[in-house]
């Protein structure tokens, strides 16, 4: 399970539902994402498969059932998608996809007050590992 996890958006839902529920059955995944997509039981039983033998996911027996875990923290996956987003978009760039950000969405004034006070707590930071 090393370097950045690129979750499909089908992959992605399923780990929501396992994140949200802790573990689920293929049954209980399937009928999770039912309002959202019509799919097979087949199709989810081998996205799980498949995303087991990456490490993502992990099972256990339970009779004849699977009972799927994330092995993954939502945190993990926001930061290796975003990162990688950043990457391939902004070359890397962070301000560049920050201004993006900013330019292309209706932001709130509650958004930018806390926008602004994060930015203020990284400057704190910083100002504390330079010193």
């Amino acid at each position: 399970m090393s370097g950045i996890q690129k979750l499909a958006a089908l992959q992605l839902a399923i780990m929501q539902v396992l994140w949200e529920r802790g573990e689920a059955t293929v049954a209980v995944v399937r009928e999770s994402l039912a309002g959202d997509r019509d799919l097979a039981h087949t199709t989810i039983a081998t996205m799980l498969v498949k995303m087991e033998r990456k490490g993502i996911v992990d099972h256990r027996a339970e009779g004849r059932a699977y009972i799927y875990r994330a092995r993954l923290q939502p945190e993990q996956v926001k930061t290796s998608m975003v990162t990688d987003l950043m990457e391939r978009l902004f070359a890397g760039n962070l301000t560049e996809m920050m201004s993006h950000l900013l330019d292309e969405n209706d932001i709130s004034r509650e958004e930018l007050i806390r926008l602004k006070a994060l930015i203020s707590r990284k400057e704190q930071e910083q100002e504390v590992r330079d010193a």
